[in-house]
């Protein structure tokens, strides 16, 4: 009787299927149907002895398979003369040297895990949802009652000009020949399901670059990571349930009215520096209880992505869908994001599409050559930040990109993206000298890609995640940032104003004796303040490297300096606007911010430092209960200068008004000289009440004020007490005045 021989192979192929090396291996390994039985090959480089269990009418039947070539085994099934080419349930048995053995199904019987639908779209560019295609993917195959079900990992790599693919995880003693990945044509996948491997696997590829050199990588699609300093991915399903459906409902409703018309006041923080050795959870019930209590309605996150070096604050991204492992696994993540909505706070998380780390083992010529980074270094390497520029000429780029912006709004229910460094993404000669940098197709320095994909971002997201809001952190004049799409604009919805900063920082900076030669930095913003949505950002950019905290900017003694803070961020309050402050202002923080060290929380035992945050406790009660200071933001009816031009007092009226006839009109001070009788034309007679005064007793202040209201004359004029170093709030009422109390306009802490 003849013996059944296996499939030829040439040596060349089992050298490199061997080698893991090969891009086709499900063509070698796994079960080939043929003339008279089953070819049946596998890799197991270290095994002593490798056995096919199948399954058979009468049980379940073993086939020694023999070693073929360094590790390569092979065997034949035979089958009845006549019967169906059909391939049995089986299972791989195998036993090593040292007495170890195990019994897994075969990698290479499984057809490929993505269709075809997500192979064009993602050769388009346009795959929406890329997450749920690439990347490690639990999955569950029905045996259909036939055979036994199967769960395992599928997984999937875009590695366009990578020779072989192999994944090496601890599921195979992280020694990757045993699962090399198979190319999917054109599209430049790579894809491989391994049967019994589940959630919290650790695993890398190992990538076979076009310049045939093997490195290790991280699953750039990873959904979760090691904790730093180590590197590997790991595999997550995700059992989150949500209970935001409220919150998720009325941000839905309200897409249609846009965030420019709501109020806005955020709390930019850092989670390491916060509290020191914090988990999500742990920040679940602390910061949302404390941002709660202070009355923000919304957190931005600085970068919540994981990132290997801690100094970079996350802005030097290695992983770009896995959040930070410091903190805990992604379901932790859900949880603060899901216990801040159910609290009615909203998340905006910082995102860094411009630039990414350069480790070796993340995106850095991932198939061995410039991939995701643009291979012109005169765009594709950032001077300033050291780090790569991302190929946004590169439609597979670009759609990582936009995927991963929808990825945090879709799955982490994110309600906004703060976009990191938008100026450097839009031109070509950014951070670069002459002869740096090379014009684009028009001779212009415009960044016509980044441009693209920025449209496209935005579009998408709004299209997809409706309620969501994007925020520009751009730095120059670029027209129309904040203008849909489909009129040339940008499509964000907000723009950070960082002329306002810098101008009002540079004047509370200045001690008040000079502060009137320098007046119009306060009123400036006001000339271009509706050209754009804006965002008025305190940011962490400003309270670091030397340029000391919000406190310390201001002069003088400690009293004027905590009066100066106060009454500023009450200038700010009232300004058109929305409202951005970083953390540790609230508490008249002292030392200037480090990423080392948490907050200094210590200042809350000192009365003057209370004192600040109580008042930034009342800034967002009354901001949140009054329209007119945020209806109307993007709007100049919603604003009108009162005063602007008392440079020799320093002193500044203005008031807001919303479309309902409801107003308020803030007066700040900003001489160390009070001023008990200042003649003030208000927009309309009656009595206004004085609603917030930070020169309260409560916060610290010396109390002047006007006994909790004034009454303004038919004339539209009144007599006010203007604190020193204070910002008084008023906001009008609209039932018949009242005669006032014997003493107005004197001394008196504002009335709630």
């Amino acid at each position: 009787m003849t013996t059944l021989q296996a499939l030829p192979i040439d040596r060349d192929t089992l050298a490199a299927v061997a080698a893991g090396a090969h891009h086709d291996p499900h063509a070698v390994l796994g079960p080939h149907p043929h003339e008279g039985g089953v070819t049946f090959r596998v890799v197991r480089p270290l095994a002593a002895s490798v056995t096919v269990r199948y399954a058979t009418a009468e049980g379940w039947a073993d086939l020694a398979l023999q070693h073929e070539h360094e590790g390569v085994w092979a065997g034949v099934l035979p089958l009845p003369p006549g019967a169906k080419q059909d391939v049995p349930t089986y299972r791989v048995a195998t036993t090593y040297e040292d007495g170890g053995a195990h019994v897994r199904d075969d990698p290479y019987r499984f057809l490929p895990t993505l269709g075809e639908v997500d192979l064009h779209l993602i050769g388009e560019g346009r795959h929406e949802t890329l997450w749920q295609a690439l990347g490690a993917h639990v999955r569950r195959f029905d045996g259909l009652g036939v055979a036994p079900d199967v769960t395992g990992t599928a997984f999937a790599v875009w590695a366009p000009r990578a020779r072989a693919v192999r994944v090496k995880a601890d599921f195979n003693d992280w020694d990757g020949r045993g699962h090399p990945m198979r190319s999917l044509g054109s599209s430049g996948i790579w894809e491989l399901f391994v049967p019994d491997v589940g959630s919290g696997t650790h695993y890398k590829y190992e990538v076979l670059g076009v310049d045939g050199v093997w490195r290790e990588k991280a699953d750039p699609m990873a959904r979760y990571a090691e904790k730093p300093p180590l590197t590997a991915s790991v595999v997550f399903d995700s059992s989150y349930t949500w209970g935001d459906d409220e919150w998720i409902r009325q941000r839905t409703e309200n897409a249609a009215r846009g965030q420019v018309d709501r109020p806005m006041a955020i709390y930019e923080m850092h989670l390491a520096s916060w509290r020191r050795d914090r988990t999500y959870e742990q920040l679940a019930d602390e910061l949302v209880a404390y941002v709660s209590d202070l009355g923000f309605t919304h957190v931005e996150l600085m970068p919540v992505m994981q990132h290997p070096f801690g100094g970079s604050w996350g802005y030097h991204v290695t992983s770009y869908y896995a959040p930070d492992s410091r903190f805990g696994d992604p379901d932790g993540l859900r949880l603060l994001i899901d216990r801040l909505h159910q609290a009615g706070v909203g998340v905006i998380l910082d995102w860094v599409p411009g630039h990414f780390a350069t480790d070796e083992w993340a995106l850095a010529r991932f198939d061995g050559a410039p991939l995701y980074e643009d291979p012109n270094p005169q765009r594709g390497w950032h001077k300033e930040w050291g780090s790569h520029i991302f190929d946004f000429g590169h439609r597979e780029v670009r759609n990582f990109l936009y995927a991963n912006a929808l990825y945090w709004l879709e799955e982490f229910h994110a309600d906004g993206l703060r976009v990191d460094g938008v100026a450097s993404m839009l031109y070509l000669d950014y951070g670069r000298q002459h002869g740096e940098w090379t014009p684009n197709v028009h001779g212009g320095h415009e960044n016509l890609e980044a441009v693209q994909f920025l449209q496209e971002m935005n579009a998408t997201v709004y299209r997809r995640v409706p309620g969501v809001v994007t925020i520009a952190e751009e730095s120059t004049s670029w027209p129309g940032v904040t203008r849909p799409t489909s009129t040339g604009g940008l499509g964000f919805g907000f723009k950070w104003n960082m002329g306002w900063m810098h101008d009002t920082l540079d004047y509370i900076g200045r001690d008040p004796v000079y502060r009137m030669h320098h007046h119009h930095d306060m009123t400036f913003a006001l000339t271009y303040a509706w050209s754009e949505n804006y965002v008025l950002p305190l940011s962490h950019d400003e309270v670091v490297h030397g340029k000391g905290s919000l406190l310390r900017k201001a002069p003088g003694d400690r009293w004027r300096q905590l009066a100066t803070l106060r009454a500023y961020l009450a200038f700010m309050w009232a300004h058109p606007g929305k409202q951005l402050l970083f953390m540790g202002s609230e508490l008249a923080q002292e030392s200037e911010w480090a990423e080392s060290r948490e907050l200094d929380w210590w200042l809350l035992d000192l009365p003057d430092h209370r004192g600040v945050h109580q008042a930034v406790r009342d800034l967002n009660a009354r901001y949140r209960e009054t329209p007119a200071l945020w209806a109307l933001d993007a709007e100049p009816a919603g604003f009108e200068w009162l005063v602007a031009d008392d440079a020799g007092a320093n002193i500044y009226a203005f008031v807001r008004r919303d479309a309902e006839g409801s107003m308020l009109v803030c007066v700040s001070n900003f001489s160390a000289a009070p001023h008990s009788h200042y003649r003030l034309r208000f927009p309309a007679s009656g009595v206004w009440d004085e609603v917030l005064n930070t020169d309260a007793a409560d916060y610290g202040g010396s109390g002047v004020g006007n006994l909790g209201r004034v009454e303004v004359a038919p004339d539209g004029h009144a007599l006010v007490a203007i604190p020193p170093l204070g910002t008084v709030w008023f906001r009008f009422r609209e039932s018949v005045a009242a005669p006032l109390e014997e003493g107005a306009g004197k001394c008196a802490q504002p009335t709630e």
